[in-house]
């Protein structure tokens, strides 16, 4: 069985954070370990405080889990702080012999790492409480964005991203998600750093149970990879996967506020 880490943020509540997660790589065939990096107070009706795990902590759970588990692939996603992201970076680096990102400015992202990493840069979540400092976000785009094989932000996160005085989009494979704009259909852009892009366009389905969509997502791409299907595929099946979450979910019933997606044994429908 192959096994997907994911390093992010609890949530309480079960519905994103590591325990969509966990529940996401499960579901689809992979084994899933897990380091924490903040403590967040949440339920369905928003995000109340959230509290960075130590740095020593954090690295001390990455070298647990790295010194004796074989991981195919990573997930990233909540990073609260700057010093959690340079140990993320510093960790993985040491692990994978990945380079200094200056090296990297002219290569395709994980050309030469021995890894695939798929990064969810969590800023803000639903209810407008912030999960990443301002800081942070500097040094999740030079030291961590480089060491990427995806990275997968939604439209607030990429205008925040492109604002960055440095940030250049076409170093990276980005999958731009298009859950905030307006229309019928939900369509991800996929921008490879090699100049290729393509869309990925489903129905817009009306739920009010949303929560931990982009957790899934990102997770079911990495599963995906870990299955060694091609980043391209990973994306299509990271896609499908949320999409019928999303439907089987809609009337779920969980809490009183942005509910769980349903994620069960084989929702994923047939690829091949």
């Amino acid at each position: 069985m192959e096994i997907v880490l994911t390093i992010a943020g609890s949530d309480p509540s079960g519905g994103a954070g590591i325990q969509q997660d966990l529940r996401t790589i499960e579901s689809l065939g992979c084994y899933g370990a897990s380091v924490i990096t903040a403590l967040t107070t949440q339920n369905t009706l928003g995000v109340q405080s959230v509290m960075p795990v130590p740095t020593d902590v954090v690295r001390s759970q990455l070298e647990a889990v790295l010194s004796d588990l074989d991981v195919k692939a990573i997930k990233i996603g909540q990073i609260p702080s700057a010093e959690v992201a340079h140990v993320i970076a510093e960790t993985l680096r040491q692990k994978f012999s990945i380079f200094n990102s200056h090296l990297l400015q002219l290569v395709e992202p994980c050309e030469k790492f021995s890894i695939d990493i798929v990064l969810d840069p969590v800023m803000i979540s639903t209810s407008g409480r912030r999960l990443m400092s301002e800081d942070a976000i500097d040094v999740v785009v030079s030291e961590l964005f480089p060491l990427c094989t995806l990275i997968t932000p939604n439209i607030p996160e990429m205008e925040t991203l492109s604002a960055l005085s440095g940030f250049e989009a076409h170093n990276y494979n980005l999958l731009i998600k298009g859950g905030h704009a307006e229309g019928t259909e939900m369509a991800d852009r996929l921008c490879l750093a090699n100049g290729t892009q393509r869309i990925y366009a489903t129905e817009k389905i009306e739920s009010t149970n949303l929560h931990g969509t982009g957790c899934a997502l990102s997770s079911a791409i990495a599963a995906s990879l870990a299955l060694g299907y091609s980043l391209e595929e990973s994306v299509a099946r990271g896609k499908a996967y949320v999409t019928e979450a999303i439907r089987r979910g809609k009337d779920l019933g969980i809490g009183h506020g942005n509910g769980p997606v349903f994620n069960p044994d084989g929702i994923l429908p047939s690829m091949e």
